[in-house]
């Protein structure tokens, strides 16, 4: 049952390390270069 219960508590905490939401670069929004559209070939 410990070890039941350990094993909750460690994936508990490691799934919530993640951030919320979509990856963003840092930094205000003007000043980011990428992702940009590619000229078609």
């Amino acid at each position: 049952m410990r070890l039941l219960i350990l094993s909750v508590m460690i994936a508990l905490s490691l799934a919530s390390c993640g951030r919320y939401g979509p990856p963003s670069p840092p930094g205000p929004a003007a000043d980011i270069t990428y992702p940009r559209t590619y000229p078609a070939p």
